[in-house]
């Protein structure tokens, strides 16, 4: 636009009405985020030049598209852009994606989250778990020093998923519900998270809580010199003596919350943080369990680092 029609269109602005100049402000904020989108794919794909299918570094630029630069790759020739074999791949509307990273950082509701991003409730629950799809996997390994470990347990729920409900034969728990039978049980999910110190983080959905199940993962999860510090769950115990792991347990039978520098507490703490913030969502659908685990550890990561919320639009990416 040339600064002459530039001049005559600012001079308009003053003979809107409020409405109008709320229109005009949306439409505005919605240019000025695309663009802010749009440059952070660019500087992302400038980062890491490569072909997101065959991984070769021989990538040239090659047009732009829908308003992005695209690319070619010289050694399998496909071309592809900045989101090309990402969870955000052919997902419209890259103006709201910043205000998408907003919604994640204040765990919004479905309902809440359509309502500021002005979609629909089912366009919003689908973005937030295109959004989680690789923060889910990015988690703390080799947790160093003095690691603590505790289970939590989530109710096994098959929200949305009629079918598999009609298999188990019982009715649907509202709003989150509570376990038919009292105790642990098989309505309930294990979920092991171990924390370090530093407040490294990890945990995983174990298919039940089993010294078997246990041995699979503490290795990945652990620095080879770590210390493993439990509430004395023989589960722990046995799987890790099996496999050379020193270990503190701590007798709670006896009342023993510290003995010295050994404690739980700062898992106990994120397992409380955990639960509460879990509460808004009225229950999750277990399939979608690891997504939700990843966002609380990406928020937790962001308290402790500060970052902004537009760190959500890199991790959604895979970066």
């Amino acid at each position: 636009m040339r600064d002459t029609e530039l001049k005559a269109w600012l001079d308009c602005v003053d003979h809107l009405n409020p409405e109008q100049r709320q229109q005009l402000r949306r439409r505005l904020d919605a240019a000025t985020s695309l663009d802010e989108v749009d440059g952070a794919l660019q500087r992302l794909r400038d980062k890491h030049p490569q072909c997101p299918r065959c991984q070769s570094l021989r990538v040239v630029r090659n047009g732009h598209a829908d308003g992005r630069q695209r690319y070619k790759c010289r050694a399998c020739t496909r071309s592809f852009n900045a989101l090309t074999c990402t969870p955000l791949a052919r997902l419209r509307h890259r103006d709201r994606w910043l205000a998408q990273t907003d919604v994640l950082v204040s765990g919004l509701s479905a309902r809440q989250a359509a309502q500021q991003l002005r979609v629909h409730r089912t366009t919003a629950f689908r973005w937030r778990h295109r959004f989680l799809t690789l923060p889910q996997a990015v988690k703390a390994g080799g947790l160093q020093g003095v690691a603590e470990a505790d289970e939590t347990y989530e109710l096994r729920s098959f929200k949305g998923q009629r079918q598999l409900l009609a298999q188990q034969s019982r009715k649907a728990r509202h709003r989150g519900g509570h376990a038919a039978k009292r105790g642990l049980s098989d309505e309930q999910v294990p979920v092991l998270v171990l924390r370090d110190r530093s407040g490294a983080t990890t945990d995983f959905v174990l298919p039940c809580a089993t010294k078997a199940a246990v041995k699979q993962v503490l290795p990945q999860a652990l620095a080879a010199d770590a210390v493993l510090c439990t509430d004395g769950s023989g589960t722990l115990a046995a799987a890790a003596r099996e496999l050379g792991i020193e270990h503190q347990a701590l007798n709670l039978s006896k009342g023993e919350r510290r003995r010295g520098a050994w404690h739980i507490q700062n898992v106990n703490a994120y397992h409380s943080r955990f639960k509460t913030w879990m509460r808004r969502f009225n229950g999750v659908a277990t399939s979608n369990l690891q997504n939700y685990l990843g966002w609380f550890r990406a928020l937790d990561r962001n308290a402790q680092t500060g970052a902004k919320s537009a760190s959500f639009l890199d991790l959604a990416r895979g970066v």
